[in-house]
Order: structure tokens, then sequence, then C-alpha cells
């Protein structure tokens, strides 16, 4: 669809996006929709006093079965005067300093567990400009290669270029500064679904909705409950490949309806205790051309709606239910860490 070009990153966007509708150079999306009210909707929700912690402990779901590409978290200790620093004792600097102090590094997989999805994380090979060449672009047209850098691919006068692994637009640092506050709603798949593997529709999503007595309004954060987190937290860090890619219910995203959905109604995030939202299919018909992931496309590349995965909120869906409630206050900042394309996150929800 063509339109008229707001900046010299596209000519023409991708069919049912939203991209320039937030400015030229946005880089929030549907964060936008976190307004003043939308914080004192989510305060209003607040009656009990009580908080729940949203996080998986960060070396959930244990070892690399999930997701072959991503590790648990690995931590030693940092070096004072050639020391570690750990336990560390100040009287052998300064005889007489009664002070013991322990530090740490860390290498972290930004998305092995609890985390949000920046912007940058998917894009899609689309024809941002018109010249018929389909290149790589994320949400509001911003470049592979040229916005969001991956690793050296080119040599100048024989030598490899190195450039930082970073996101220089669309990096998680922009989320973080919305302070990603409001109105939070869950659904509850797994009151209905339990442990079996079900690709929930539109229709089926509808149905919970109106038993459940479920409302969402633009700018609210919608969380979806199918007890996949509760699941890795009962298998202690040893999870069973057999289970983990047959269980739960999961968004279909290959439902058009239910993208649809997703933009008319107007959310500002999208969050599931599963390992992707969606279905991650393990192999694709013959000469199926598309995303492999629709919804991660429809979210993320199009419409500017940040994903969180692996949130747990088993304990939260159970007190909600009790007090026939669905709403609370959601407050849900990543790490301010700059080029980052995800983050770990320990969300709250307050009720």
């Amino acid at each position: 669809m063509k339109q008229a070009a707001s900046n010299q990153r596209w000519t023409q966007r991708p069919e049912g996006s939203n991209w320039g509708d937030f400015g030229a150079d946005d880089q929030r999306g549907r964060l936008n929709f976190l307004t003043p009210e939308k914080v004192l909707q989510g305060i209003s929700e607040v009656r009990a006093g009580l908080a729940f912690c949203l996080s998986l402990p960060l070396d959930y779901p244990g070892g690399n079965l999930l997701n072959q590409r991503r590790h648990p978290p690995q931590m030693h200790a940092v070096l004072r005067n050639g020391r570690p620093y750990y336990n560390y004792r100040w009287n052998v600097e300064q005889p007489g300093l009664t002070d013991v102090s322990s530090d740490e590094a860390v290498l972290l997989y930004s998305q092995y567990s609890t985390q949000w999805d920046s912007l940058a994380h998917v894009g899609s090979q689309f024809d941002a400009d018109g010249d018929g060449v389909a290149e790589a672009v994320y949400y509001n047209g911003y470049r592979g290669g040229e916005h969001v850098m991956g690793p050296p691919q080119e040599t100048v006068d024989g030598k490899l270029v190195v450039e930082p692994v970073c996101a220089r637009a669309l990096g998680i640092e922009n989320m973080a500064t919305t302070g990603v506050q409001g109105r939070g709603v869950l659904i509850d798949l797994h009151s209905r679904c339990g442990r079996e593997r079900r690709a929930v529709s539109y229709d089926m999503l509808m149905r919970i909705m109106d038993d459940d007595d479920v409302e969402i309004e633009k700018g609210d954060m919608l969380c979806v409950h199918t007890g996949f987190a509760q699941m890795l937290l009962d298998m202690k860090k040893d999870p069973d490949p057999a289970l983990l890619h047959s269980s739960c219910a999961v968004l279909d995203g290959h439902d058009s309806r239910l993208l649809r959905w997703i933009d008319d109604v107007g959310i500002a995030v999208l969050i599931s205790d599963n390992h992707a939202v969606e279905a991650r299919p393990q192999q694709f018909p013959q000469n199926y051309k598309g995303p492999a992931l629709p919804l991660h496309e429809h979210c993320l590349f199009k419409l500017g709606i940040h994903l969180g995965e692996l949130w747990y909120l088993t304990e939260l869906a159970g007190w909600l239910r009790t007090n026939k409630r669905s709403r609370f206050l959601l407050t849900a900042p990543p790490l301010r860490l700059p080029g980052a394309v995800g983050s770990p996150v320990t969300p709250v929800a307050t009720v």
C-alpha cells in the first residue's frame, strides 16, 4: 500500500501496519497508548495492596532444551587486586579495616527467561522503498545493517569491519524510558485448557473472555495465562523435552481474525507465560512463503506491540479468579540497556 513519504526510510508500509502513525521517527509503537490516564486506571485497580512477582527465577527453565541458542546465566567474581572479590576482607589492603564485600559479573542471555522483546527483535524482508527489492526492515522502516547492527559481514582493504552488535534504533532502552506502567488485564486460558496443547483461535478467545467477563480497552496491557511457566517451575530446571513443545495453550498466529482483533482492540503490549506467545512450528508446508511467527511479525514488525514471554502468571491468575477480577496495576520496565534487542524483566502486579 503506497503512503506519502514521511521520511527517508520508507515510501510504502506493510499492509495493516501503523508505521508513521506515531511520528516519522517513533520507536515506542503502541507504548504511546500508556498515557497518564492509563496509569491512573491501573492505580485504581489497587484495592488489596498485594504485590505479585511475575518473573521466573532467571536461571529457569534450565539447560537449553527450550531454545538451543540460549543458555542459563553464568556468574563469577570480579577481581580486586588480583583476588576474587567475594567475601573479600579489606584488611588485606589496610590493617584494621573490618569490611567484607562481594561483587560479581554475569553473562546473561537477555531472552533466556522472563523477558521483553524489543521492536528490533523481529523484522521482515519487505520492499519499504518501493524499488521492487525486499530488504531487512523493522518497525517503522528502520533498517537491518543500518539501524540494527549485526556481526561484521564485509571487509575494507582486506580487513574485517568490526561493528558492535546493537540496535541503534528500536533498542530496549526506548521501552524502559516509558516506565511500562498501567492497567494489566489477564485472560486465563489455563482454566479451560489445562496443560493440553491447544491453538487458541479468535472464536475460542472470545468465548473465554465472555464467560469470564473480561473486558479489554485501548492501552491495556494484555497478559495470557497458559500454565506453561508453572510447568517449568515444577520441572525444577530439568525440563522434559517431550513436554516443552507439546503442552499448554498457545495463540493461533495464523488466525487472521485474531490478528485483526489484536490491532483493533488497541492493546499496548502482549504478554504470555509461554515460550513465544504463539506456536513455534517445527516444520513448514512445502513451498510455504511467509513468516515463521506471524503473530511476532504482526505485533513487533507491523504494529509496534512489544511481546513479553515466559512471565510467571499462575499465582496472580489464581488470586484474580478467586476474587472475580481480571484487572490490576502492572509495572514492568525492562533493563535500560542501550542497543539491546531484548531484556530480562521482573514485573510486578499490584491488586
